[in-house]
């Protein structure tokens, strides 16, 4: 691909409504999701009149196993050039856990600076939650995560490693200018989204008492410019409670990436499941990667059962982030009008109909 400055980038695609979308299928069921998301971000792009050019890229397990290559230098150039990235899932069995997951994910985070990763929970019609007496009226909140600072900046390392006297350090990584980021987005975002316009923060300043100092900080000092979002704090083990307990209580929630990364695991659960849940790893003035919140499940590979929509819902996220919003939600609600109607369930081989099936379901909604 011929090199675009991001100004060229975005007026090429404000003239045309063309977009260079990198697509990342990966392992396992990775290429089976992403099938079937491009399959419905195409009938959104014939129905709202604008155009997707896919950049297929083949990262993962497979090409490792291959070249012992993870993420070539070259790529990451590539990628710096495209308007988004549509990932499917990383991790082999046959690859040493961590070597995809650092290689791949986290360098494309920190080389592309995407610095938010942001979840949305949000429990659709007729899907199934956990939670007793919790209807979609109750869950629906967002997770602003920092996400290339804290425990994942890799700082640390070991002393007297394989002895009795072993010691391992791990540090996390907190600046203020990153700190900030986060939560100004945080904040913009909550107004955006207009819904009760509450931000709350997630930390542990009781114990993390310098890390989390400063987020509090920063977070009493930025909320003097929102004086029209309501901001509350509440300690990590206590939103996970609330989280379960009364989950309508919270509009969006801003957090470090270690928590970030726990408390939206347990929100893929209370609105569903994996099958459900999508992310975006953001870089709001650069490239951004949308993607399903489950792993690989390589156990169904090539048997057409995976469910898909999780893939289609971080299309319909990334259709929204380059700017095609009725698109977008076009396509968040004909996966509503599915999961009201027609699926029996979200887990694998259980939903009444193929991942291919589902598909099509949604470009049928999508259609109407």
């Amino acid at each position: 691909m011929a090199t675009r400055t991001k100004d060229q980038a975005t007026a090429q695609r404000t003239a045309t409504r063309t977009y260079q979308i990198a697509v990342i299928p990966g392992d396992g069921t990775g290429p089976e999701v992403i099938r079937e998301g491009r399959k419905v971000l195409e009938a959104a792009a014939k129905r709202e009149g604008f155009a997707l050019n896919w950049h297929p890229y083949d990262l993962g397990g497979e090409r490792y196993l291959k070249t012992k290559e993870t993420l070539p230098a070259s790529v990451v150039n590539e990628l710096r050039d495209v308007d988004a990235i549509y990932l499917g899932a990383i991790g082999h069995p046959d690859v040493t856990p961590g070597i995809l997951e650092q290689g791949i994910l986290l360098r494309l985070r920190f080389e592309l600076d995407q610095y938010i990763n942001l979840r949305p929970v949000k429990l659709y019609p007729g899907v199934w939650t956990p939670l007793r007496d919790k209807t979609p009226e109750h869950i629906d909140f967002v997770v602003v995560r920092e996400n290339t600072e804290g425990l994942y900046a890799g700082v640390g390392g070991f002393l007297k490693k394989g002895t009795k006297d072993e010691v391992a350090l791990q540090t996390s990584v907190n600046t203020r200018v990153g700190v900030e980021r986060c939560i100004r987005f945080a904040f913009e975002y909550t107004r955006k989204r207009a819904k009760r316009k509450k931000l709350t923060l997630c930390g542990k300043t009781n114990v993390l008492t310098y890390a989390h100092d400063l987020w509090q900080r920063v977070f009493n000092e930025v909320a003097k410019s929102y004086s029209d979002i309501q901001t509350e704090y509440t300690h990590v083990d206590a939103c996970c409670m609330w989280m379960v307990k009364n989950p309508e209580w919270f509009d969006v929630i801003v957090t470090d990436n270690m928590f970030g990364d726990i408390i939206t695991d347990l929100g893929a659960m209370i609105q569903g499941g994996m099958g459900i849940a999508a992310g975006g790893n953001l870089n709001p003035e650069g490239v951004s990667m949308f993607e399903p919140i489950g792993g690989s499940a390589p156990k169904y590979t090539g048997k057409n059962v995976i469910n898909p929509l999780a893939a289609i819902c971080a299309g319909s996220m990334m259709l929204e982030y380059l700017g095609e919003t009725k698109a977008g939600r076009a396509v968040e609600q004909a996966v509503m009008e599915i999961t009201g109607k027609k699926l029996k369930s979200l887990a694998a081989g259980k939903m009444g109909y193929s991942t291919s099936e589902v598909g099509d379901l949604v470009v049928n909604a999508l259609a109407r």
